[in-house]
């Protein structure tokens, strides 16, 4: 009975994924009846995008495009065209769209135990704590739902560090961060921005927060004199700001001061984290160990919300029950696929293959007129263009027209357009990304 349940539901699953395509292929419903069964299904791209428009917040601002499917490097919109995808969902979907390793524990764990809360004891969440603190070196792993929520947790440690273990007086604890940085749009987290779209209008802030350069040593050496600090946190390479890339050493100067000042380094790897770079993290580039790494995003190959928080116990245990938590933090599901995610990572060698296609997407991006693409930065396959713009085109209207020849990318801050498809990507394919891209540009 449970077999033929399971066959049944697989069939009616497929059934579902056909049915778009099926309308696509010029078929016309001719049953209102049917239609109405259907509901979404047919509906053309222009229908969803007013439909969020009529019903959902407008907080968001879309390349228009209304996506149905996805597999691998490629999705597919409700008018069954495909696209290369070369945003990865912000570096969520490294492993690629639905990984069948990654949607099979999914699927697995959710008919068996999906939420226990932390009430009680489950039978995966210590797999996981030993799977993820075993492969990235530290004691102990606070698991917790979005990267944001990673990035609270990190302040929270810090600043419970800070009081107990360093001695900081009460109330009185400082995290430093760096212009530009974006890690959520909290209440913290946009008390630390720098970016007026982030934070305006959304006052009073959080104290005891402070800003210095980006890639600045000696700003962030004079920062650290003072004995208030708890911690500094920052993005290897800050994403959201453009793909910015430090100096070499910059990594390896911040390990050495947070250690002279007794100071925590907090490493934002939500996005340049699970090998996106061409590493584990982006801080093994310059093999330098922070004490807090936050975690996130490509955490569960996007197919659910899981974050992580790792450390050693000296930080870790300052933290005791009742002081932190979440309903849904370290679920079984959440566990289960994020230790598929993170296998997947390392079973097909995601970090290699991120470090060789993006050295040869950089070396045929530089190639492009410099009268359009102004620089090109970036690290493993954490990649972003700088457009110049003119009355003619800016970077929103390239990514228009990288729509229309098969490639979905999103500008950031206006004249940067972010290249970083998933990790699985091959030569060849990206050799075709490469020349759409260049087409792209050279229609200019």
């Amino acid at each position: 009975s449970n077999h033929m349940k399971q066959k049944t539901g697989r069939a009616v699953f497929q059934l579902g994924r056909s049915l778009p395509r099926f309308l696509h292929s010029g078929s016309k419903l001719t049953s209102s009846t049917a239609a109405s069964k259907l509901k979404g299904a047919a509906l053309t791209s222009e229908d969803i995008f007013a439909r969020e428009d009529k019903y959902g917040a407008h907080n968001y601002h879309p390349l228009p495009v209304a996506l149905e499917r996805g597999e691998g490097i490629y999705v597919w919109d409700v008018e069954g065209n495909r696209y290369y995808d070369f945003l990865s969902a912000y570096s969520a979907v490294n492993q690629g769209h639905c990984h069948p390793k990654i949607v099979s524990a999914l699927t697995a764990q959710a008919s068996r135990l999906t939420l226990t809360s932390r009430a009680f004891y489950n039978d995966v969440l210590g797999a996981y704590e030993e799977y993820i603190t075993s492969l990235f070196g530290y004691d102990k792993v606070l698991p917790m739902n979005t990267g944001v929520e990673a990035g609270e947790t990190a302040c929270k440690l810090a600043r419970k560090w800070a009081y107990t273990v360093k001695g900081v007086p009460k109330n009185q604890a400082k995290i430093i961060f760096a212009d530009g940085n974006f890690w959520g749009r909290t209440m913290a987290a946009i008390s630390s921005s720098t970016d007026p779209s982030s934070y305006e209008g959304f006052g009073p802030y959080m104290p005891g927060f402070e800003l210095i350069p980006y890639n600045d040593v000696p700003a962030l050496e004079k920062a650290l004199q003072d004995p208030n600090v708890a911690a500094f946190m920052v993005e290897p390479i800050q994403g959201e700001a453009g793909v910015v890339v430090p100096d070499p050493g910059y990594l390896t100067k911040i390990r050495e001061l947070c250690t002279m000042h007794n100071v925590l380094w907090i490493a934002d790897e939500v996005q340049t984290g699970l090998a996106r770079t061409g590493r584990r993290l982006a801080v093994d580039h310059e093999n330098v160990r922070p004490d807090i790494v936050a975690l996130g995003k490509a955490l569960s190959g996007g197919v659910y919300p899981v974050s992580a928080v790792l450390c050693d116990d000296d930080v870790m245990l300052t933290i005791k029950p009742g002081e932190h938590g979440s309903t849904y933090g370290g679920n079984p599901v959440a566990c289960r696929v994020a230790i598929a995610a993170l296998e997947v990572l390392e079973e097909e060698r995601l970090a290699e293959n991120a470090e060789r296609m993006g050295k040869i997407l950089r070396s045929e991006l530089s190639k492009l007129p410099k009268d359009i693409v102004t620089a090109v930065r970036g690290k493993g396959l954490l990649n972003a263009v700088v457009i110049k713009e003119t009355k003619d085109y800016d970077a929103w209207k390239v990514c228009l027209r990288l729509r229309d020849n098969g490639l979905l990318a999103k500008p950031t801050h206006g004249d940067i357009i972010r290249f970083a498809p998933p990790l699985t990507i091959s030569e060849p394919e990206l050799r075709n990304c490469i020349d759409i891209i260049n087409r792209t540009i050279m229609s200019f």
